[in-house]
């Protein structure tokens, strides 16, 4: 990259931070800060909420992981990546469900209610775990825009990034994210229409079809992986469930099932862009977009720049508020404490500590793909806890069996334990599969059967 290209990619990187700091508004009521609200306690305006849950769950990961599935799988790929977007209307009618049935006005609490502390606790660990993997996994991909991996451009560029978006959090928490989502989701609009109008025009619709076989090891397995997963992936993640509880039921649910929608077709369009690479001959890398735009001209790179930058962006403010929210208030509320003001204060210092050790797996070097698919193996004993809730009597047994038996089979596909047995197929996946299928069979029985039980047990009584 010459001097001037590069003084110009790095102007672009502190311009958007002079805006977006110049858009975020200061929060000093806990209303704004935790919950979004403006200087008169008002909610967010639905579109306003829309256009937040819709860029906040478009990852930077997420778009590069969609184009590099889609260069390995054709279209199969990017509708399998995709398929996660639908787990965004499942969680907003679980929500309805939750706060018109049973009052709750937020999840850690709600589990606290009903099924003890404990419950509340390891729900919180596994939410912590994901908003740490949320921060290296976006600021490694805009990094990969200005160097190598590894490089100090790299580097610097990622933890630059990390800055910008830290200065504008640390002013409104949660109002910031909201308001500034609406200006990157614009922005990323755009930006995609102008990729998507470099690189779709060159191919015939039958040709960029031809890239897909439905077979288990040609990226089904990966299919059916992200279909299972989206029945619990949507509940470990504070960025989008946080949202479910900052305005009135039926808006937040109409939000939720519209940003679902537009989020899917919108990771199944930048799929295309990995198809394209495919079909030109590419050669395969952990970042299909970035390679691609390389090969494209400098005005390519510069769009596609635009396109990660926002898209990290929404995600990683949204990821800082909720990390704020989780330390301020929620935790000291299972402690039995309530900070008041002070809460602003405590969620503002956890800000900056997740934006320090957050980033270290960045500068370690890792796949971005893996804080996907394994966190999302971990958590499938969410589902029966929020899904099948009420479904029997609720028991503090079920759920810690559900969600450790999860949580387990997780850690044990990440340390190579589980039996090739359960491998489903002999795809790239098929062990990924067969532990997502038979896992979430067990969850549901760890969960069902103590209740049962329990309601047995009171009928004979």
């Amino acid at each position: 990259m010459s001097s001037t290209v590069g003084l110009f990619f790095w102007g672009f990187l502190l311009v958007y931070g002079v805006l977006m700091v110049a858009l975020s508004p200061r929060a000093v009521t806990l209303g704004g800060f935790f919950n979004g609200e403006d200087n008169q306690g008002r909610s967010a305006a639905p579109w306003l909420l829309t256009s937040s849950i819709f860029i906040s769950w478009i990852f930077a990961k997420s778009v590069t992981n969609a184009a590099n599935l889609g260069a390995s799988y054709g279209l199969i790929g990017g509708l399998a990546y995709a398929m996660y977007w639908l787990s965004i209307p499942l969680t907003g009618f679980v929500i309805y469900r939750l706060r018109r049935r049973y009052a709750a006005t937020g999840l850690v609490s709600f589990l606290s209610s009903h099924y003890g502390r404990g419950a509340a606790l390891a729900f919180s660990a596994a939410i912590l775990i994901r908003l740490f993997n949320e921060v290296w996994s976006n600021t490694a991909v805009v990094g990969g825009y200005y160097g190598d991996a590894g490089s100090l451009e790299f580097i610097g560029a990622a933890l630059l990034f990390t800055a910008v978006t830290l200065a504008y959090s640390l002013r409104g928490g949660l109002r910031s994210s909201i308001l500034t989502d609406a200006a990157q989701a614009a922005i990323f609009i755009v930006a995609l229409i102008w990729v998507l109008g470099l690189v779709l025009p060159q191919h015939s619709p039958s040709e960029l079809a031809s890239t897909s076989h439905w077979a288990l090891n040609a990226g089904v397995d990966l299919l059916l992986v992200a279909g299972l997963q989206a029945f619990s992936y949507g509940f470990h993640d504070p960025v989008l469930t946080d949202r479910g509880f900052i305005s009135e039921e039926k808006t937040m649910r109409r939000s939720f099932v519209i940003a679902g929608v537009l989020g899917f077709f919108a990771i199944l369009a930048f799929s295309l862009i990995g198809v394209h690479a495919q079909l030109t001959g590419l050669a395969a890398s952990d970042n299909v977009p970035a390679a691609l735009a390389k090969t494209m001209g400098i005005g390519a790179l510069m769009v596609m720049t635009v396109v990660m930058v926002s898209a990290a962006g929404s995600t990683l403010d949204s990821t800082f508020s909720s990390l704020a929210k989780l330390a301020g208030r929620e935790l000291p509320k299972l402690a039995g404490r309530d900070l008041g003001q002070k809460a602003i204060g405590v969620g503002m210092a956890v800000m900056v500590v997740f934006a320090l050790l957050g980033n270290l797996p960045m500068i370690a070097g890792t796949d971005i793909l893996k804080a996907t698919t394994i966190s999302g193996t971990m958590v499938i004993g969410l589902a029966p806890v929020f899904i099948l809730h009420g479904l029997t009597t609720p028991t503090r047994m079920g759920f810690h069996l559900s969600f450790w038996t999860g949580l387990g089979l997780g850690v044990a596909l990440t340390l190579g334990w589980i039996p090739q047995s359960w491998a489903i197929g002999d795809g790239k996946y098929a062990l990924l599969l067969g532990t997502n299928l038979y896992g979430l069979g067990l969850c549901v029985l760890g969960y069902l059967i103590p209740g049962w039980f329990n309601t047995h047990q009171r009928g004979a009584a």
